[in-house]
């Protein structure tokens, strides 16, 4: 079990929910918090202008609403709201929005009833997950549109996912026994004013970049071994005068990856201790970029993943809907918190950051594919016959392929604001657009990373490498060889790649 509004929400809380269902509780002081912002609300509102509880919304917020209709406002805001379209967004995502948006309305500052927070509870334990459709929200009043989806589940209303399928909100909560929150004073408002999906797609985008990030680190090692690299431009001597914190973890974890092994060279050994009075070197003095400047391009995709971590469980922990009612000042306030610009940019940095690790994938697979640059492979990593067999020539056109695509995805949405709402959302940051872009290039790089590693398996084998990896690696190339046997003969491709695929999208890289 654990303990919601008690400590700050972590990574691995999210995952402990999300992916190993463990169960939630909230903490008396959150209650008491949620308890005490909803009767100061309740008694402050009375004779006081307080925007979306006795005014119109948006641009229509100078028209006042009589305290008989106040609650139809609430209905009518969360009902002509839900008007998302496009495919639902996977399970997994719309779960991690509900934990956000339930751990933003435990801060106490959103005036909501406690009834709120219970069921959202309640909606975490039972697995039951809102239909969220992935087109509606330009994240300036926050996820307006999609956290309206969640505000009708609330009331009663629409679809959700329960049981492994999508049934009427109203059906379900026959069936568990659970009964719809009633409008008290801003239930509609306090839902859908916020960052919570985009955030909560984010978070999940953090989680598998870090597990993206180290199968890369792993790849980039075993082909710096495959191809026997000098070990200078690993060398904590060659990184270590650069004084960037990414840049020296990756060159100390390919470090620990090869030692061990039988095939990295010393440059000492083989170049600074030989009289070379040649005039051209057979072999070559520096590795490709691809292999020799791993550090430098994983490095700052690191440091940039860190940093997006931070602000991504800042914003979980923030009040960000609006206005925000703050009891010990006894004082309700009006400004932006719901803008998602800190989420949106983090999110296009991360989309650009894996592109990255995408394209670095690709051309250390051209690199073992071309035989002409690596000087030691058969073309296409061929174990079969030359010419009669094709070896791993297909799936590099996927590679590329996926690759191209991630780049044009690259382009940034926090530069792409649309007005819009009669220009009272006149900037927007299309926060949860960039999150979703960035959860597919995340996927695509995974699909790029499958086929890097068995480009790689195979050009062990063509090598006759398996005894002189280092353990680090061998104990892995066993893993992925007992998933996927080396092969000679030409057959489809696409299930090993998907095996591959599947096993370290679930499967962390350990030292």
């Amino acid at each position: 079990m654990i303990v919601l509004g008690e400590n700050p929400l972590n990574s691995s809380d999210f995952q402990a929910i999300l992916f190993a269902n463990k169960k939630v509780s909230l903490s008396d002081a959150a209650l008491k918090r949620v308890e005490e912002s909803y009767l100061f609300l309740k008694d402050f509102a009375k004779n006081k202008v307080i925007y979306g509880i006795n005014t119109g919304l948006g641009p229509m917020a100078q028209y006042k609403i009589a305290d008989q209709e106040q609650k139809q406002l609430q209905l009518n805001l969360i009902r002509s709201h839900a008007s998302g379209m496009g495919q639902d967004i996977p399970i997994i995502l719309a779960k991690s929005a509900v934990l956000a948006r339930l751990n933003t309305l435990l801060q106490g500052y959103s005036g909501v009833h406690i009834s709120v927070v219970k069921l959202l509870v309640q909606f975490l334990n039972q697995n039951i997950t809102p239909s969220i459709p992935e087109h509606g929200g330009v994240g300036a009043s926050g996820d307006l549109v999609q956290l309206a989806h969640i505000a009708l589940n609330l009331i009663g209303e629409g679809e959700v996912y329960f049981e492994g399928r999508k049934q009427k909100a109203e059906d379900v909560f026959k069936a568990t026994g659970l009964e719809p929150i009633q409008i008290h004073i801003r239930e509609g408002l306090a839902l859908m004013n916020g960052t919570s999906v985009m955030s909560g797609i984010g978070l999940l985008n953090i989680i598998e970049t870090q597990n993206l990030l180290m199968w890369s680190v792993f790849a980039s090692a075993m082909i710096n071994e495959i191809v026997e690299a000098y070990d200078d431009h690993l060398s904590e001597e060659l990184n270590g005068v650069k004084h960037h914190v990414g840049q020296n973890k990756i060159a100390s974890l390919l470090r620990d990856i090869i030692s061990g092994g039988q095939l990295t060279r010393n440059r000492q050994e083989h170049l600074y201790n030989e009289a070379n009075d040649v005039e051209v070197f057979a072999e070559k003095v520096q590795e490709y970029y691809s292999l020799r400047c791993v550090p430098q391009i994983l490095g700052p995709i690191l440091d940039s993943l860190d940093y997006s971590k931070k602000i991504l469980l800042d914003e979980i922990e923030s009040a960000n809907d609006n206005p925000i009612i703050k009891v010990q000042e006894k004082n309700v306030f009006h400004g932006g918190n719901f803008h998602g610009d800190y989420v949106a940019l983090e999110m296009d940095k991360m989309r650009i950051s894996v592109t990255k690790l995408s394209m670095l994938a690709e051309r250390q697979i051209n690199f073992l594919m071309n035989h002409k640059i690596n000087g030691i492979l058969p073309p296409f990593v061929n174990l079969g016959t030359l010419g009669l067999n094709l070896g791993m020539q297909g799936v590099q056109f996927t590679a590329v392929s996926t690759t191209a695509e991630n780049q044009t995805l690259a382009t940034p949405m926090y530069t792409h604001s649309i007005p819009n709402n009669n220009d009272n959302q006149d900037i927007v940051s299309m926060g949860t657009n960039s999150a979703l872009l960035t959860r597919k290039v995340i996927q695509n790089t995974y699909q790029v990373l499958s086929i890097e590693i068995l480009t790689l398996l195979q050009a062990v084998d063509a090598l006759g490498f398996q005894e002189k990896l280092s353990p680090v690696n061998a104990r892995w190339y066993k893993e992925l060889r007992a998933i996927v046997p080396a092969f000679k003969d030409d057959d489809k491709r696409y299930p090993d790649l998907e095996k591959i695929h599947d096993f370290i999208s679930k499967n962390q890289f350990k030292l």
